[in-house]
């Protein structure tokens, strides 16, 4: 080879070198949009989505202080509200039943209300009265078919609740519970 062609070969590698140092600060100093989007945006965007999936999927609950479960908060303060209760016994109730044709049909029943505090059994002595004649007029009513079953008796409950808490206002009565019921 001639002194020419390897000096023109060393022209050359040394434009290639230069080519390739040039590109490499360059590039060492600009990030491609494409990295930039790959490298900082997309995890920082994944963290972002699953901090976001565990807050609304409940994992995160714990972390921030929160009660994990509402059914278990709502059953704890009814077990706290159930052991503060005071029940008071409402007379011994003796009814008759309406009953088709010639035939009476008799309704004996203890209850004992379940109410929040010991303030309220003057207030509610003061209405008793009142409570019983709700009472009275209302089972006075029913049928002997109105009593049958576990049916008959919760829609029972459920109406002397709703009749003593509308006689006794404004004391909150939160029960009403049947020591004993006798149909006859």
């Amino acid at each position: 080879m001639t002194d020419q062609a390897i000096d023109a070969e060393d022209q050359i590698d040394d434009d290639a070198e230069d080519a390739a140092a040039g590109e490499g600060e360059s590039g060492g100093k600009r990030m491609s949009g494409k990295k930039i989007i790959l490298f900082f945006v997309l995890p920082v965007l994944l963290l972002i989505g699953a901090a976001a999936a565990a807050y609304f999927m409940g994992y995160a609950d714990s972390l921030l202080g929160k009660e994990s479960d509402p059914a278990a908060a709502a059953q704890a303060k009814l077990d706290e509200q159930r052991a503060k209760a005071v029940f008071f016994d409402l007379p011994e109730l003796l009814v008759n039943l309406n009953a088709p044709g010639r035939r009476t049909n008799f309704l004996k029943i203890s209850i004992s209300l379940e109410l929040s505090a010991d303030a309220d059994i003057k207030q509610l002595e003061v209405v008793m009265p009142r409570i019983v004649d709700s009472f009275q007029v209302y089972l006075r009513e029913l049928r002997v078919t109105d009593l049958k079953g576990s049916a008959g008796i919760y829609r029972l409950r459920e109406d002397l609740l709703r009749r003593v808490n509308e006689a006794a206002r404004p004391v909150k009565i939160n029960d009403v519970l049947f020591k004993e019921v006798l149909i006859q």
